[in-house]
């Protein structure tokens, strides 16, 4: 893969020990966690930096994982959501993971050559589906009820391919809430990564689950490429 420039902005895989020391640095900023969320899965991952053009700093960075079937079952996302329904999808499919924005730099662009670069690697190696874990911060699922309820009625995921309850602390919005979102409040909560899955029509799980670890909400979200509109595939291609 290489290195993708545009605007201010540089998108490049971590090569390094000293570039993926970055990208932990970025993950302990974000997270709050020391050993940058450190885990089992980082030696298998491509690691992916995203710089300021500037001065070189880091303002975001992302890991991406490809698996095939029933591989999904050694996914990070595996842990926390019982994914046999996807055993039998057929085609590649690449997890994304850790993606995290340095909270100095609120801006959209960065979030768009992102996904650009994700965009040339999907293509490249053919990939089918999209997966991951979206988070909400903090662990309080009342903090985001009209986030999760326009997610129950607009953006829960086919039956055939739902996870199902694995983790042992969860919030089953799908079962919990009944009340209508309030829109504006709904995508004022909604984390920007997710908003960007469901803008090209991905889903989500029923039920977020309670991370402590990590101190967050996580909900299991997915993106079939197939079902990307045609528009938003051209707009991401042109930016590479």
């Amino acid at each position: 893969m290489i290195p993708l420039s545009k605007g201010k902005y540089t998108v490049q895989r971590a090569a390094t020990a000293a570039e993926k020391a970055a990208a932990l640095d970025l993950r302990a900023l974000c997270f709050g966690i020391a050993d940058g969320a450190a885990d089992q899965f980082d030696a298998a991952a491509v690691h992916m930096l995203v710089r300021a053009q500037s001065d070189g700093a880091v303002v975001a960075t992302f890991r991406m994982s490809t698996c095939a079937g029933a591989g999904i079952a050694d996914s990070y996302a595996a842990q926390f959501y019982d994914l046999e329904k996807l055993h039998n999808f057929e085609g590649p499919l690449l997890e994304l993971g850790r993606f995290c924005v340095h909270p100095d730099y609120a801006d959209p662009d960065i979030l768009r050559i992102a996904w650009a670069s994700l965009t040339a690697f999907v293509d490249e190696a053919g990939v089918q589906m999209l997966f991951g874990c979206s988070s909400f911060a903090g662990t309080q699922p009342e903090r985001y009820l009209d986030a999760f309820a326009l997610l129950r009625a607009r953006h829960l995921g086919p039956e055939r391919w739902r996870p199902a309850v694995k983790a042992p602390e969860v919030f089953l919005y799908s079962a919990e809430i009944t009340a209508k979102p309030d829109l504006v409040r709904a995508n004022a909560a909604m984390p920007p990564l997710l908003r960007s899955y469901l803008m090209m029509g991905g889903w989500v799980s029923g039920h977020a689950v309670i991370d402590r670890t990590m101190n967050t909400l996580h909900v299991f979200t997915a993106l079939d490429i197939g079902a990307i509109p045609p528009a938003r595939k051209k707009l991401l291609r042109a930016l590479v």
